[in-house]
């Protein structure tokens, strides 16, 4: 696939805007880990396989094993993951499939693992991420 506009270069203002929304999840409390699976889960939902591609990458930078890498879009059906990250999960393929709402239950079950600055970080990193997959999917942006 051949990148069809490219963004920086066509809408430099908008770009800036996604930067900085870079910049603030950088800053955040969320731990490194559960950022990458957020940004791994909602990529897998969405189809982007730039984000996957980078994202991937980037987790195993950080020493996230391949099992956990692989079984991830399986998470329910393993042990391999933390409550907290179970929750982090669930809470990703609900807002990434928004028609069917953030449910209670899961909303719930967050407040009594996180507060509500967490979860807050974890929304915007859940929503900047998409932003970032459909422009990626939208531009066909090439994979590296």
């Amino acid at each position: 696939m051949e990148t069809r506009v490219n963004i920086l270069q066509t809408q430099p203002e908008a770009y800036k805007a996604m930067m900085g929304l870079e910049k603030y999840i950088a800053s955040t409390s969320l731990t490194p880990t559960h950022k990458e699976l957020i940004k791994i889960r909602a990529s897998q939902i969405n189809g982007c396989a730039y984000c996957i591609n980078m994202h991937t990458k980037d987790a195993r930078k950080m020493g996230e094993t391949e099992q956990r890498i692989y079984l991830l879009n399986a998470w329910r059906e393993t042990s391999l993951y933390t409550e907290e990250e179970q929750a982090i999960l669930a809470m990703t393929e609900e807002v990434t499939l928004i028609q069917n709402h953030l449910s209670k239950a899961t909303y719930d079950n967050a407040r009594k693992l996180f507060d509500e600055k967490y979860i807050a970080e974890i929304i915007i990193l859940i929503t900047t991420i998409n932003a970032w997959n459909r422009i990626a999917i939208a531009t066909e942006m090439a994979i590296d």
